[in-house]
């Protein structure tokens, strides 16, 4: 069962800054985007920005080099691009820049997936890990699975990894 998703003053100071990777996807046609920004603001994380980014691995490693050196954000969450398919380079792009990875959270994703879409949920590539001192997580593009990872995974262990991160708060 996932906690509640109620506000919560602590989130507030967590900074999120999102982004939907995708060749094809416009704002007003950004459903995952949409759909992980308002999950995210409804559960009281603080959002600092939504961008679209192609599927290119070096427009969102400078992406992710411009939120560190400008401390533009705690933490960077991205919907697309985790798949198979030949354009799919999310993964890629994110992997080299990891400081460590979070396995868990690929594993706990596809496990909770696995319920709702059976065998198809191997096909998901969905990971999270720190890159200077950013917690990072890369969902699939759909926006069931950005529900799913959001509720499941990402609004119980958001604020404590970062205040992990930022030296704040210790393992329980």
């Amino acid at each position: 069962m996932t906690e509640p998703t109620q506000p919560n003053s602590t989130r507030s100071a967590v900074r999120v800054l999102t982004v939907t990777i995708s060749d094809t996807r416009a704002p007003a046609t950004d459903e995952s985007g949409r759909r992980l920004r308002e999950l995210l603001g409804q559960a009281g994380f603080t959002l600092v920005e939504h961008r679209i980014v192609r599927d290119e691995p070096a427009e969102l490693r400078a992406l992710l080099e411009t939120v560190a050196e400008q401390d533009l954000a705690d933490a960077i969450i991205s919907t697309g691009g985790t798949g198979i398919a030949p354009r799919d380079q999310t993964v890629e792009a994110l992997e080299p820049l990891l400081d460590k990875r979070l396995d868990g959270f690929g594993e706990a994703f596809r496990r909770l997936s696995f319920d709702q879409v059976g065998a198809r949920s191997i096909l998901s590539r969905a990971l999270a890990g720190t890159a200077r001192g950013r917690f990072v997580a890369a969902l699939p593009g759909s926006p069931r699975a950005v529900e799913l990872a959001v509720e499941a995974l990402l609004i119980p262990v958001l604020e404590h990894a970062v205040s992990l991160l930022q030296g704040r708060s210790r393992h329980h």
